[in-house]
């Protein structure tokens, strides 16, 4: 008997951002905007299912779309409204911003030195999502 094992690998093209802020998600928004220029604004929220008791969780998301660059910016928040956490593993981050379709590193160095001159924001540090266990969480 012939045995079929399928493989696949998860399209993990982006630039992940670990942000550690107490703001809220709307005021950290408001403040990435108006340092970076970007318009980030609330979408649908990502939806994650957690094993039990957890079960469906959403995760609050803003976004905005450059048509110039075709370059996506997503904010998620990592704490669910069920409880549970986007990427357990990395539960002293609030938030992460992910980049996608994002080539320039200066570019990059700017917006996380614009977004560590907020106040409130602790740490902004870009890290590699194929080191995460959760990744497949990152996927919508």
């Amino acid at each position: 008997m012939n045995k079929v094992t399928l493989k696949y690998e998860l399209d993990l093209d982006f630039v992940l951002i670990a942000i550690t802020s107490s703001l809220r998600d709307y005021r950290l928004c408001y403040f990435i905007n108006k340092l970076t220029g970007l318009k980030l604004s609330k979408i649908d929220d990502h939806e994650v299912w957690m094993p039990a008791p957890i079960g469906l969780t959403h995760f609050s998301r803003y976004a905005d779309f450059s048509e110039t660059s075709d370059t996506e910016f997503y904010l998620l928040a990592n704490r669910g409204t069920a409880g549970g956490f986007l990427i357990p593993e990395m539960r002293h981050s609030d938030y992460f911003l992910l980049i996608r379709n994002f080539i320039d590193e200066e570019d990059l160095a700017a917006i996380e030195n614009h977004i560590t001159t907020i106040p409130e924001v602790v740490v902004a540090s870009e890290i590699s999502p194929q080191k995460l266990k959760s990744k497949e969480n990152l996927i919508f």
